[in-house]
């Protein structure tokens, strides 16, 4: 731990040097630790600025749960598989031509499959525990898009990556979350959050902290789509991890149906909230929100990436309980979007991506390196969260 900010409710414990945290990210993190039912925070080494809550922190809360605070991107997270290949299996001419069949077997951005997979509609009609058909009212005439964007990209700082590590084996690497259905449903039960707070007549330090309750219709409604998006999510990576390794397959083997086994896989979440038991005897069952953190309990595999341009870390989790178990979940930006755009160029994007093979345009100049936090000093900070199993260097990067 590298410090506290002790506050009139809770102490806030820091993994940053609090001189490193930016006064905006201070300010929201002191806003938080005044809600009522927030009964414990732990900031991250990547902590900063976030919408709702602040990114890099870790909130303990008791009987209610703030939607804004897990965010809309629900279960946004990784996946990492480690390949039975070693980088001498790759050359500059197939590194090439496996980006282009990543980008054509999984689509970016705003799009998605024009025809759903079967794998997909299994899951969709009712895989999971809670299925689609309960969810909120307001999003099931979007069932048909939700099917179709399983195994898809999206945008902003989710990417596709093929890395290798120190002993030169190959990696694959994504980062995605539950999407446009995701998306809405955060967007709805935060909604309705807030207007319970203004029915309520209840004042908060920021309108965007509203809470629900537990035990009450709204709280149970959320915790039910919450969880589905949250399950999403995970089957999303799954998918496009297949899809990735159907392109390996394609390049290296000569053949997309040659089976391919992964000798290590991890899938974890950074933007979800469950319950969790925390305190040892004398603890107590609280929600843990993760909002750009990753659960790192004694053994647990987590993914810690940096940038496009830099390295990316397998860790293990030591169980640290006055982080609730958790680690950081990135590098953490260290500037916004817009101020990178401004202050980066073409050349520097050419520069700071030099050996991996990605787009070196405009839509990669708010993802660089440069406007990142340094995840080496990330890493240092967290040696008592996790442990380092294998440092990844990207190769190949697809931007979603």
């Amino acid at each position: 731990m590298k410090g506290v900010i002790q506050t009139e409710r809770i102490p806030i414990k820091l993994w940053a040097p609090v001189e490193e945290i930016e006064d905006e990210a201070i300010s929201q993190l002191k806003k938080t630790a005044a809600v009522p039912g927030v009964v414990g925070l732990a900031v991250m080494p990547d902590v900063h600025l976030g919408h709702g809550a602040t990114i890099g922190s870790v909130i303990a809360t008791r009987g209610m749960v703030i939607p804004s605070a897990v965010g809309v991107d629900i279960g946004c997270g990784m996946m990492a598989a480690k390949l039975p290949f070693s980088v001498h299996r790759l050359s500059h001419g197939n590194i090439k031509y496996l980006r282009e069949e990543i980008e054509l077997r999984i689509p970016v951005g705003f799009t998605d499959h024009k025809i759903a997979s079967v794998e997909a509609l299994l899951w969709m009609g009712g895989e999971h525990p809670c299925g689609f058909t309960h969810l909120h009212a307001a999003i099931q005439k979007d069932a048909s898009r939700a099917a179709r964007q399983l195994g898809t990209l999206g945008g902003g700082n989710h990417f596709v990556e093929v890395c290798v590590d120190e002993a030169e084996q190959v990696w694959l690497l994504l980062h995605s979350g539950s999407r446009g259905v995701g998306n809405k449903l955060a967007q709805i039960h935060i909604e309705v959050a807030k207007d319970l707070m203004r029915r309520y007549f209840i004042a908060l330090p920021d309108p965007e902290l509203a809470y629900l309750v537990q035990q009450t219709p709204e709280f149970n409604a959320y915790w039910r789509d919450l969880q589905w998006a949250q399950a999403y999510a995970m089957k999303n990576r799954e998918l496009m991890m297949e899809a990735v390794m159907r392109a390996v397959a394609q390049v290296i083997l000569g053949d997309e149906h040659a089976p391919i086994t992964p000798l290590l896989s991890v899938n974890c979440h950074h933007n979800y909230a469950e319950k969790e038991y925390h305190g040892g005897e004398r603890g107590q069952n609280v929600i843990i929100t993760r909002k750009g953190a990753v659960r790192a309990r004694t053994g647990d595999l987590g993914i810690i990436p940096g940038s496009m341009g830099t390295a990316s870390y397998i860790v293990r989790g030591l169980g640290n309980t006055e982080s609730f178990h958790s680690c950081s979940h990135g590098a953490g930006r260290r500037m916004s979007r817009t101020k990178a755009r401004t202050l980066f160029s073409l050349a520097d994007a050419a520069a700071q991506t030099a050996g991996v093979e990605c787009k070196k345009d405009a839509s990669i100049i708010d993802e660089l390196p440069g406007a990142y936090k340094d995840i080496e000093k990330v890493m240092d900070h967290q040696k008592d969260l996790v442990e380092i199993v294998a440092k990844l260097k990207q190769v190949l990067c697809v931007k979603g």
